[in-house]
């Protein structure tokens, strides 16, 4: 077994014995030494009962997540779990109901006013809580998945350092990363800069999340400000052949001239590749231009000496 395995077994029967002692306790101070009123006792059971139980449901799913991991996969893990806690929590509401001696019809008949209050004032709690019960229902992620989450409420973002100006490109604003963890609360999401993020489930739930896997193909553009001493037909002509021997691209480069200045003009490489990240492939792609505008520069000033 685990070492965090056996932390989070010590840590169940620590709260449960600590729950005992201290309704042992109350028990004592009640009925020996008549500190607490009797009329108080069932409030407190009850308190203590919730507060139990919550934590040990906790702890159960994180058990469970970690036991049926490697059996049934962790994204299956992490739903059995989540479910298993919302058992839980449900077991303690009803409960603390029971201990304090309420019926259920009779909590729901006096309750209506103060759930409406406290509805209201938990709207975004419960918005949460419910959004994570959808998420796992519907599951349009699941852990371990690499997504990108951007909301409805924000549309794409234009580029404006150069040469992006009057550009066709766009960037979708968002988080990108892996799932690691999606609770009752929040989604936790890893993201590429390192850094975990925690992600409200009521936003999750509207958000635009878009898959990504290994066999993932994307549309690479790149961008490259060259001399118009260099005839564009040949560049273009040259770098298709280079291109499309890179082991990652899917198809043949679409290549041609988006805009021009007085002296340059600035080539739009279109690549299909098989890649989950875009900066490596514009990175081969980047080199292999560089090194053919220096080529075809060369052999132009080279004419150029001959023709002299």
């Amino acid at each position: 077994m685990a070492l965090n395995e056996r932390r989070v077994i010590a840590l169940i029967l620590t709260v449960v014995l600590a729950g005992i002692a201290l309704g042992g306790g109350v028990f004592v101070l009640s009925s020996v030494f008549k500190i607490i009123p009797a009329d108080y006792l069932l409030y407190i059971y009850a308190a203590i009962w919730f507060i139990v139980a919550v934590i040990v449901s906790y702890f159960i799913g994180s058990l469970i997540r970690n036991r049926l991991g490697d059996v049934i996969g962790y994204d299956n893990a992490s739903s059995i779990s989540f479910v298993v806690r919302l058992i839980g929590y449900i077991i303690a509401f009803v409960g603390f109901f029971v201990l304090i001696r309420v019926s259920l019809g009779t909590a729901l008949a006096a309750g209506g006013f103060a759930g409406l209050v406290l509805g209201l004032a938990a709207q975004d709690v419960l918005a949460n809580i419910f959004g994570g019960i959808m998420i796992v229902i519907s599951r349009p992620y699941k852990v371990g998945d690499r997504v990108t989450v951007s909301t409805w409420q924000y549309g794409l973002l234009a580029p404006t350092y150069p040469p992006k100006f009057f550009s066709n490109d766009f960037l979708i604003p968002g988080y990108t990363g892996t799932v690691t963890d999606i609770s009752l609360l929040y989604t936790t999401i890893f993201t590429d800069d390192q850094i975990p993020v925690k992600i409200p489930n009521s936003i999750m739930i509207q958000a635009a999340i878009f898959i990504h896997n290994g066999e993932e193909k994307r549309k690479v553009r790149t961008k490259y400000e060259v001399s118009k001493d260099i005839d564009p037909d040949v560049l273009i002509n040259v770098l298709k052949e280079k291109i499309k021997k890179l082991d990652f691209v899917i198809e043949e480069p679409s290549i041609k001239v988006l805009e021009t200045t007085l002296n340059t003009y600035i080539l739009g490489i279109d690549t299909i590749c098989k890649t989950i990240y875009e900066e490596p492939p514009r990175s081969e792609i980047l080199k292999i231009v560089m090194r053919t505008v220096r080529e075809l520069q060369t052999k132009t000033a080279a004419a150029s000496d001959y023709n002299r």
